[in-house]
């Protein structure tokens, strides 16, 4: 009896070793998932920083045109701890040698008040955790793109690379106005319709393609909903920034007319006049806000639009590829990886 008493309380002995082990890897497994999780968390919110970072570098360094490391580091920093919940992040470098290009690497803040400071796993005596994200965004002319179906002659552009804005000016569908079309152009005007790839839109590329043009002295009129949305921004104290595609030759007449397509410049829009009455023409008039008796596009058939060319960038808007057109002052800019 004496030895079978012996044996219970060495096994129930054993038995509370065993269970003090288990507790511990237990314990240990749980801060382990919890601390998984809280970098995972970090790294999420470490790349919402990047991404935002290299876009706003991306944008600021086309928008001046050209920038030092230092200032791209400092309006990386600018973004990175807003665009991150936990507002603990750090810009660790910011990469500018690759041309039209911008790598921004993020990384956990570090001090004892850092999101990562007071993990379960140091109850274990493990390292530190760094946690990092990198963005690359590039920014480029745009080769191609779909919008509002008008094309603009380059014999209208005046905006150059070191001015943010061009003179207000009329743009003429026939000749006559401030600026018409190149020398020659059988199809008249500073500007033209394209065909539609689906309503009040046309897809167009730069390079040796041709886009055919549309004829007639009205748009399409699919186009009156656009209008009036461009109406009601502008009337609510708005500005109307449109990319149009820019030709510098245009052959043949009517529905056999071609536009080549270089490039892409934003129109930032004062008024305009397509059509009589409605959504086709507004401010067009000598004594309407902001017009002059140079810029009225008057009665009867004539068409215009009024306005001034303006540098621009666009985030992911064109819906088209990278170019090598003609730079223009409207970048497209873009995350890459």
């Amino acid at each position: 009896m004496w030895r079978l008493k012996q044996t219970k309380e060495k096994e129930r002995g054993a038995a509370g070793v065993l269970v003090a082990v288990m507790m511990l890897v237990l314990i240990g497994a749980g801060a382990m998932a919890v601390d998984v999780g809280q970098i995972y968390a970090e790294r999420a919110q470490l790349q919402n920083a990047a991404d935002a970072g290299a876009l706003s570098v991306a944008q600021q360094c086309h928008s001046a045109g050209g920038c030092s490391e230092s200032q791209a580091l400092a309006w990386a920093q600018t973004l990175a701890g807003p665009n991150s919940n936990d507002g603990a992040t750090d810009v660790a470098s910011v990469d500018l040698s690759v041309p039209n290009q911008v790598t921004v690497v993020t990384t956990t803040r570090s001090g004892t008040n850092a999101f990562l400071s007071k993990m379960f796993a140091n109850a274990l005596n493990a390292p530190p955790v760094t946690v990092g994200a990198r963005a690359t965004a590039s920014f480029f002319p745009p080769g191609s793109g779909t919008g509002f179906p008008l094309a603009l002659s380059n014999n209208c552009f005046n905006l150059t690379a070191a001015s943010p804005t061009g003179q207000v000016q009329k743009i003429s569908y026939k000749p006559g106005g401030t600026c018409t079309g190149p020398s020659g152009t059988q199809i008249p005007g500073g500007w033209g319709w394209l065909d539609q790839s689906a309503p009040c839109e046309a897809e167009t590329q730069t390079g040796s393609n041709e886009i055919g043009s549309d004829p007639g002295n009205n748009p399409p009129t699919e186009c009156q909903t656009i209008l009036s949305g461009w109406k009601t921004t502008i009337l609510g104290g708005g500005e109307v920034h449109v990319v149009f595609p820019v030709f510098d030759d245009a052959t043949n007449q009517g529905q056999n007319g071609n536009f080549h397509i270089i490039g892409y410049a934003t129109f930032k829009i004062w008024g305009w006049k397509f059509g009589n009455n409605g959504a086709y023409e507004f401010r067009n008039k000598a004594s309407d806000p902001g017009m002059t008796p140079s810029l009225a596009c008057p009665g009867g058939n004539d068409r215009c639009i009024i306005g001034q060319f303006v540098k621009f960038e666009t985030i992911n808007s064109t819906g088209g590829t990278p170019g090598t057109g003609s730079d223009l002052g409207t970048a497209e800019i873009r995350l890459i990886h």
